[in-house]
């Protein structure tokens, strides 16, 4: 996929869910649900949060409780959600020159990984099946 512009929010959720569908089905069975969404930045909140200093450092979140920490008596406040945020992603895209479609699924996979508590290894591995 070639982009004359930067490619938009729409543009990187629809890349988003083609990654999505061909992730393993035992593993897309268990995120379902998940809501995806794509924002431009994090939020001024979401980075004090997680004590970092700039926007561009933060691709990706998974927002909701790990399963790993859910119990069956657990009432969900709200969908857990996985945010993909376009502008970091593109100053990665454009500094590394790594395929757009590639990274926005490694975003995906990582914090798909953080849903199910792996080590970073474990979501390193993910990353490099596809």
């Amino acid at each position: 996929m070639r982009f004359h512009r930067p490619p938009s929010a729409e543009d990187l959720l629809e890349m988003a869910e083609a990654a999505f569908a061909a992730i393993p089905d035992a593993l897309r069975e268990a995120v379902r649900g998940t809501a995806l969404l794509v924002e431009d930045l994090p939020d001024e909140e979401t980075l004090q949060a997680l004590g970092l200093e700039h926007p561009w450092e933060l691709t990706g979140l998974y927002r909701g409780t790990p399963l790993t920490q859910k119990s069956v008596l657990d009432v969900p406040a709200e969908p857990d959600t996985i945010l993909l945020y376009r502008e970091p992603i593109l100053v990665e895209w454009i500094e590394t020159g790594e395929d757009l479609y590639r990274l926005v699924r490694n975003v995906l996979i990582h914090e798909i990984g953080h849903h199910f508590g792996f080590s970073d290894d474990d979501i390193a591995r993910l990353e490099g099946e596809g």
